[in-house]
Parts: C-alpha cells; structure tokens; sequence
C-alpha cells in the first residue's frame, strides 16, 4: 500500500476500499495464524512485546554483563569440582578470574558484580580432599 490518500475522501472509506481491493487480490490468504485468536491478547500491555517476541521466536535472551560473569564464575566453579586433574581445575579457574579481575578493574553494565576472585588453591585443596590426592604443588 503505497498510494497516498486522496484529497477530499474520507479516510474510512480510503482504507476500506484499500482492505478489498487487497482482500479481491488474494493478498490476505494463507496468512499465519489466519481463524486463530490473537495471541496472548489476556495479557496486560507492554510496550516491548515486540522485542520480546522476536528474541523468543529466535530463541535470544540478553542479560547484563554483570549477570553474565556471575553465571560463568559458577558454571567455572562446577566444572572446575568435576575437572578431571587439578591442572585443568586451575586452568578453569585461571580464566574466569581473570574476567573477574577485569570486572573489577573497569566495572559492567548492570547490577553489582558481587564476585571475588576465586582462592584457586583452597578449591584445589577442596578437590584433592574429594579425589583422595596428594598435593601437586
């Protein structure tokens, strides 16, 4: 639709007239959705649903930074407890808190960090006690 209104016509009876012609065309057949209800049309109002939509349909999520780090500094500290030698729990370990450290150093976007530094060498001592290994220190 991209003929302009013309003067002197009433807007109804101009977007009527462009809804049949389209309608005569075949332009609204074999639409998604056509004879169903709209969708969550119970739910109150937000102005984002369009976003949110979008990033559900392409299965996007977005977090702050912040909360990003968060959730790696946690899933670093599981797979570092399930690491298979302490070399690879330290390697782990070694990377996320570099990442913490710069974290510190320059702060995120979002809320509060709220992380330290893991004490890679507690978590280790940790991991030896469960393996029944000796120092490798």
């Amino acid at each position: 639709m991209t003929e302009r209104k013309p003067p002197g016509v009433d807007f109804e009876t101009w977007v009527d007239r462009q809804i049949r012609e389209a309608t005569e065309r075949g332009e609204f057949a074999d639409l998604p959705g056509a004879g169903k209800p709209l969708p969550q049309l119970d739910r109150p109002y937000d102005e984002l649903w369009w976003v949110k939509d979008k990033m559900s349909r392409e299965n996007l999520s977005y977090l702050p930074p912040t909360l990003v780090l968060r959730k790696e500094a946690e899933d670093a500290l599981e797979a570092a407890s399930t690491a298979p030698t302490e070399a690879a729990l330290r390697r782990i370990l070694t990377t996320v808190n570099e990442r913490i450290r710069a974290a510190l150093r320059t702060p995120l976007e979002g809320p509060p960090l709220n992380l330290t530094p893991f004490d890679i060498d507690e978590v280790a001592r940790a991991w030896r006690e469960r393996h029944g290994r000796q120092s490798s220190g």
